[in-house]
């Protein structure tokens, strides 16, 4: 009798396991850095967006000025 749900490759039961795995429990009082580095990259894109707008702006104020 054959088993529907068996993948012959296993990445579906390997994908499956990685997506269900809840994380471990920390200390009471412990800081996580999970999630840190991103607002980091996310802050620094936010501020390149800025620059890269600041930079268009001036370059159409120059162009109707002169």
């Amino acid at each position: 009798m054959a088993d529907n749900d068996y993948d012959t490759a296993g990445s579906t039961q390997m994908f499956r396991a990685f997506v269900d795995e809840s994380p471990a429990p920390q200390a009471p009082g412990s800081v996580s850095t999970y999630g840190s580095s991103s607002s980091g990259n996310r802050t620094g894109m936010i501020a390149v967006i800025a620059v890269v707008a600041l930079a268009v702006l001036g370059a159409v104020i120059w162009l109707a000025v002169k």
